[in-house]
């Protein structure tokens, strides 16, 4: 089978960090063949013949602030996406943005931080911290959306560029609707999936509809469109940063961590540290010339 290793610089990717890695790849045996750039001095494409999993090793963490992701060279542009929001597509948690509005923010962020370690049961710690908002003016929601929820860099790009090549996007979010709808449609995806907060007299009850939102509901939510588009795992990709997102990072064909929680990158088949979003454009081979914005 035939692989391909790109690296990825969130500064400067020189000749030189090319050579060392061909050689690298030269001396675990892994026949490294031909160099692609698919931009000078960013990007970088290296053919080669075996042994992925010590190509990775090898590669991953050996330049500074340069990602790279290893993979089989064929379907490397996938045609589905399955993306989280929260740290992925956004820049920030938005339970624990809108937790600020009512004074709790740091009780609330605490809580978010271990559930996306994996330390806590993510349906039972959404509940826990929802409850927390009881009494909230609605209101706040907006508010929040406005002032707080920015795109994350590469978000609109990476997802209208692979849908310019045929590709089916998702959004599914742990966490609401209210902040992932317009959010989804502002980057472009083709479906969105969130928790409902629940409102009553203009002011949050402490709750969401049932059933929840979690890491089953994201596999499941890769599988069927799977099945829905006729598409193996290979033609496939999920990324997310947090412990629910582990399940369809591990279902897909590229199962990216995003800078993410320990847990989550030392598990997935790629990890992006230093770059944005559009690293996951070169990772499929597409260079900057061909990218929609």
């Amino acid at each position: 089978m035939a692989y391909i290793a790109t690296l990825i610089a969130a500064d400067t990717l020189s000749a030189g960090d090319i050579s060392s890695a061909q050689d690298k790849l030269h001396d675990v045996g892994c026949l490294p063949g031909t160099i692609a750039e698919l931009e000078t001095g960013r990007a970088a494409d290296i053919a080669f013949a075996e042994h992925p999993d010590q190509a990775r090793a090898v590669l991953e963490g050996g330049f500074d602030r340069v990602d790279v992701v290893v993979q089989p060279a064929a379907n490397r542009r996938k045609r589905l996406l399955v993306a989280d929001m929260d740290s992925t597509m956004i820049t920030v948690e938005c339970i624990d943005e809108l937790a600020d509005y009512a004074g709790i923010k740091p009780q609330i962020a605490e809580v978010t931080e271990a559930a996306m370690r994996g330390e806590l049961d993510f349906a039972a710690a959404l509940d826990a911290r929802v409850a927390l908002l009881k009494g909230l003016g609605a209101d706040a929601i907006d508010r929040c959306l406005a002032e707080r929820v920015q795109l994350m860099p590469g978000a609109r790009a990476l997802v209208q560029t692979m849908k310019a090549n045929g590709a089916t996007a998702i959004l599914v979010s742990g966490g609401f609707t209210r902040f992932a709808q317009p959010v989804g449609e502002q980057i472009g995806f083709d479906r969105v999936i969130a928790n409902e907060l629940l409102v009553e007299a203009s002011a949050l009850t402490g709750a969401v509809t049932k059933p929840i939102v979690d890491s089953s509901t994201k596999e499941t939510t890769l599988l069927n469109a799977m099945a829905e588009l006729g598409l193996n795992a290979g033609a496939t990709m999920a990324v997310g940063d947090g412990a629910n997102d582990l399940a369809m990072i591990r279902k897909a064909g590229l199962g990216v961590a995003y800078h993410a929680k320990p847990i989550v990158a030392a598990a997935a088949g790629a990890r992006i540290d230093h770059n944005d979003l559009t690293a996951l454009l070169y990772a499929q081979g597409i260079p900057r010339t061909e990218w929609v914005n």
